[in-house]
């Protein structure tokens, strides 16, 4: 990537998770240099190779694996889940169904719940104009 730094660009880090990807899987090149916003567009729009590959096949930084497994973050680190997880690993837990992923699982849709009841309640309160 580039080597200057601006007010518009990021660090590689930063990048890594609006691209919603595992910065140590990424190339020495996106890891050691700034990422400019037009840079990061284009790797959004028009992602290359390895970018691709690693959207498909992992490994994923935490928020994927959570959300593919339809678990929170904090649900996966109560479950001892710490590392990236590669799209196998993630079929593997799908397919074993433990016990904590279903126990997980629940926890989120009471959450959701009752984000959606209070969501609903405020937007009763409100008064209509």
């Amino acid at each position: 990537m580039t080597a200057r730094k601006s007010s518009q660009d990021m660090k590689p880090a930063t990048a890594a998770k609006k691209l919603d990807i595992y910065l140590p899987a990424t190339p020495a090149e996106f890891q050691d240099g700034f990422i400019s916003r037009e840079e990061l567009t284009t790797l959004q729009n028009d992602p290359p190779e390895w970018l691709q590959e690693l959207r498909q096949n992992g490994p994923h930084p935490r928020s994927v694996v959570a959300a593919r497994l339809g678990v929170s973050i904090s649900g996966l680190a109560r479950a001892g889940v710490s590392d990236a997880l590669t799209s196998d690993d993630i079929d593997a837990i799908r397919d074993e169904d433990p016990d904590w992923l279903e126990h997980e699982r629940g926890i989120q849709a009471d959450v959701r719940a009752e984000e959606a009841r209070l969501k609903d309640e405020k937007a009763k309160k409100r008064p209509r104009s």
